[in-house]
Parts: structure tokens; C-alpha cells; sequence
């Protein structure tokens, strides 16, 4: 119980388918608010309370609520039916803002039960979580598969969309895997950056997004760079510049708060919300 992994969270899906520094980071943040056009709902991936969902699924959500969040993205159901989910997010107030839903569940035998499992909770954001290929071609491959499943979706109102780790700014013939995915999929496939994971895997946040503007419909907005207990503005993301974009010029339907290391996960989504809520964001 101390300690889950991603994988080992995933396979409890229900269909087998996240001044001070802080003074620093929020007065950067907050000289650009003049240029910032949009409001932009934050909900939390709850990978963020994995283990708190493994014990009490209901108690958490209801949590996440009660601090302010809009919306929930899934990265595990932990044995409830689509009906109870769905249930369990309107009893909240809440929103179904995106699932990561395994590679294994987009393939065609498993994709009709995906897309009505979706289409219960509410959620309009299908997101593989990771994937791995030895080479571009490889990526390629997926990259035409996903324009396939981005023409099934569409006509039930869903959007697929991949999530990005470190290991997707790996180089292959000089392009990393994430431009040769992006760079050969439909503006209908979404990209899910991650801010920390794309720090971690040696790229920056605002340029990759300024290469594929209205591509990142949903976004997890993690903190790096300030150990692992920091949240957004403790850290040394360039959250002025990404937070600008995605309200200025870019196509974001829903920032999606992330932490995966604190070792008091519900109170950091408190501090998170508070930092926010300094940055005009909740």
C-alpha cells in the first residue's frame, strides 16, 4: 500500500483498460494575466490518489470535490461498473474529463466495450497512456493507427489521444519519437503533454507545444524541478509561458493536475489548488 506503480494501478481498470520558489513562480505567472483569454477548467488525474482510491474509491473522489477540482481523469476503475462510476461522478458534481485507457483497449476486439464504457462515464478524452517502439517506423505505425481510431471515435463525440513520457523525446534518425507520432497524426488526435515528463525527457514544455498549437485538448500540468513534495510554482517549469499558450493560442479544453510523488497526495492536490487559485487558474 506504500507504494503502487503505474502498472500496477492499470491493471485494476474495470475493462482491463494524473520570495520563495512559490512567491518566485506565481509573480512570473501573474505578470502575463492581461494576455490570457480563456478559462480553463483544472481536474486532477487520480493516479495523483492512487493508493486513496485503492482504500476508499468514493471517499476520494468525493475529496477531490470538496477541495474545488471540475473534473476527474481515470487511470483505473478498481472494479466498479461504468454505471457506478457515472453515478459516483454526478453524486460529486464532477466531470469525466479524460480516461488513460490501455493500449490493449483500443485494439478492435476490445474497442466497441471502450468506447461504450466511455460513453457512460461521460468522457469525451480517450487517452493511451504510453506506448513504446524500437524505431521510427514503428512509430509510424502507430501514428496511422491512430488516425484510424481518431475516425472511429469521432462519430461518438470522443477524441483518442496519446500521453507523453520522458522516453518519447528518444531520437530516432535524428527526430524524436513524439515529432514522428505528432508529425503524422490528425489535428483530431490529441496531444496530451505532460510538463514534467517532457522536462524529463530533456525538452521544453512551450516549445513543444508551440510546434503543434491546437493539438493539446487536454494537458497534465506537473510540477519539475523542485523535489517531491513541490507544487506548481515551487518548481522550474516556465508555467507563465505554457500557462499563456494553452489560453492564448492553443485548443485546451481542460488543464489536468498531476503529482505522482507526494507522500501526502490529498493535501498536495490542496496545495496544488491553493497555488492555483493565486495564479487566477480556479
Amino acid at each position: 500500500m506504500n507504494k503502487l506503480n503505474r502498472r500496477a494501478f492499470l491493471q485494476h481498470t474495470a475493462i482491463g483498460t494524473a520570495g520563495t520558489a512559490l512567491g518566485l513562480g506565481l509573480a512570473g505567472c501573474a505578470t502575463s494575466k492581461t494576455a490570457m483569454k480563456k478559462k480553463i477548467p483544472v481536474g486532477v488525474e487520480l493516479y495523483s490518489v492512487r493508493v486513496e482510491c485503492q482504500a476508499d474509491f468514493h471517499g476520494t473522489v468525493a475529496q477531490v470535490a470538496k477541495i474545488g477540482y471540475k473534473g476527474v481523469e481515470f487511470a483505473g476503475y478498481w472494479g466498479l461498473s461504468a454505471k457506478e462510476i457515472r453515478k459516483m461522478i454526478d453524486d460529486n458534481g464532477l466531470v469525466t474529463c479524460g480516461t488513460h485507457t490501455q493500449f490493449a483497449d483500443l485494439q478492435p476486439d476490445k474497442l466497441d466495450a471502450t468506447i461504450e464504457f466511455n460513453r457512460i462515464i461521460g468522457n469525451q478524452n480517450v487517452i493511451c497512456p504510453s506506448m513504446t517502439a524500437r524505431s521510427r517506423q514503428e512509430w509510424l505505425d502507430k501514428a496511422k493507427l491512430f488516425n484510424e481510431l481518431a475516425d472511429q471515435l469521432k462519430p461518438h463525440g470522443m477524441w483518442i489521444g496519446y500521453h507523453a513520457h520522458a522516453h518519447d523525446f528518444q531520437k530516432f534518425d535524428g527526430e524524436s519519437a513524439w515529432d514522428i507520432f505528432f508529425g503524422n497524426t490528425k489535428k483530431e488526435v490529441i496531444m496530451q503533454l505532460d510538463t514534467s515528463n517532457c522536462r524529463d525527457g530533456g525538452a521544453d514544455p512551450v516549445e513543444v507545444l508551440e510546434r503543434y498549437p491546437g493539438r493539446e485538448r487536454t494537458i497534465h500540468i506537473k510540477a519539475n524541478g523542485g523535489g517531491p513534495e513541490a507544487v506548481i510554482g515551487e518548481d522550474k517549469i516556465n508555467w507563465q509561458g505554457v500557462f499563456e499558450f494553452c489560453e492564448t493560442k492553443g485548443g485546451t479544453q481542460w488543464y489536468v493536475l498531476e503529482h505522482e510523488t507526494s507522500k501526502t497526495p490529498l493535501l498536495t492536490l490542496q496545495r496544488s489548488y491553493t497555488a492555483l487559485q493565486q495564479l487566477g487558474k480556479v
